[in-house]
């Protein structure tokens, strides 16, 4: 498999990359994880003007016409220096318009978000959800020529911000069904909304959301009415691989990071990172940062497999093998840094706390090790 950039995705990566340099250094999402939403509007209307938002999605709403590829491409990048803004809430709910959403509802709901005009979040996690986005006890009920939704919807990324909800919904069948399910998009300012703005551990933001008898039209329903079990799980794939392509340029930072410390830092006159003792740990912590591009690349690569068990079994390989390895690279960074590493004024533990984050969104390492086990061997056939 071929995991050389095209010259047109180095050039994205460039560009990237000299612009959160340039506009977003950790310190400002220091800054940012006190306010009220977490993020800058206008550093992500200036993301739309790039053409960054809609990069995978068809030129027919204003996107790029790329792949998932280019996307996560952006994504790693972004995880360099921890860009606080919704660009994964924004694929996975965008996603839901663009694969179940009407001609309209994408003009009308995705359009202003890829300019950076507006932003989007998937509310589907609920109390008992764990993993599975089938789990959802929320209700849809015909009401009129409408709906109306009651439940409650925990941990939505960007539910603070949103200025509109794609939420999961039962119609009919039991919890745990994949039959049922729907999806509607709801705006935050709807009678019935409440939405309690919540900090998350890496001091980014989130919210749970109250459904209380929320009346939506017809227009507002994504899809044919209970048929969106099977985009729910594609959806959460895409997710996965996106919290991979951010861990990865996460890694990449702690090490050089660290590796600088080490050679600055002084114990008897000489650099710390000239111990032989430090450099293995440094250099366990470069192979499993490579190992981790590697499979970042596989799961930009697969996440938009059609063969769904190919795609499963990439993403959750890639996504377990990303919890360990990032939960070592982080944990070595900051014991390497030494007492240091573990105040909040030093930027190792900021990275620590956003790897730890990213391990537990769309599937843990027991999931996704208990999924790759349940699905068909590739070398049995069975």
């Amino acid at each position: 498999m071929n995991f050389d950039l095209t010259e047109d995705q180095s050039l994205l990566v460039d560009t990237v990359r000299d612009f959160v340099k340039r506009e977003s250094p950790v310190e400002r999402m220091r800054k940012l994880r006190d306010s009220e939403l977490g993020w800058d509007r206008a550093v992500w209307k200036k993301m739309g003007e790039l053409g960054w938002l809609g990069v995978m999605f068809p030129e027919s709403v204003g996107g790029a016409g790329m792949t998932f590829v280019e996307a996560g491409l952006i994504i790693q990048e972004l995880g360099t220096t921890l860009v606080p803004e919704p660009m994964i809430p924004l694929l996975l709910a965008g996603s839901a318009l663009v694969q179940a959403g009407s001609a309209e509802q994408q003009g009308r709901f995705l359009a202003p978000s890829l300019l950076g005009d507006q932003s989007l979040a998937l509310a589907w996690s609920e109390e008992q959800s764990r993993h599975d986005p089938h789990c959802v006890r929320t209700r849809a009920e015909a009401a009129g020529s409408g709906y109306r939704l009651r439940g409650k919807k925990r941990w939505v990324l960007n539910g603070q911000g949103a200025d509109h909800l794609v939420v999961s919904a039962r119609a009919s069948g039991n919890d745990g069904s994949a039959d049922g399910l729907s999806l509607f998009v709801i705006d935050r300012s709807l009678p019935g909304v409440r939405v309690q703005p919540v900090s998350t551990m890496d001091g980014q933001k989130a919210a749970f959301v109250e459904l209380e008898n929320v009346e939506v039209g017809s227009d507002r329903l994504l899809g044919a009415p209970g048929g969106s079990g099977a985009l729910l799980a594609e959806l959460m794939d895409l997710g996965a691989a996106a919290t991979v392509c951010e861990a990865s340029g996460i890694l990449q930072t702690v090490l050089w990071m660290t590796r600088n410390y080490l050679m600055a830092r002084k114990q008897f006159n000489v650099p710390i990172g000239s111990f032989q003792a430090l450099q293995h740990r440094t250099v366990d912590m470069f192979v499993e940062t490579e190992l981790t591009k590697s499979v970042a690349m596989l799961a930009m690569i697969k996440a938009q497999d059609p063969d769904p068990d190919e795609r499963r079994r990439a993403i959750s390989a890639a996504k377990a093998s990303v919890i360990e390895s990032g939960g070592f690279v982080t944990r070595q960074g900051i014991q390497l840094h030494g007492g240091i590493g573990v105040t909040d004024e030093h930027d190792v533990g900021l990275y620590f706390k956003r790897m730890h984050i990213l391990a537990t969104l769309f599937g843990d390492d027991a999931y996704h090790v208990a999924r790759y086990a349940s699905l068909p061997s590739f070398t049995l056939n069975v």
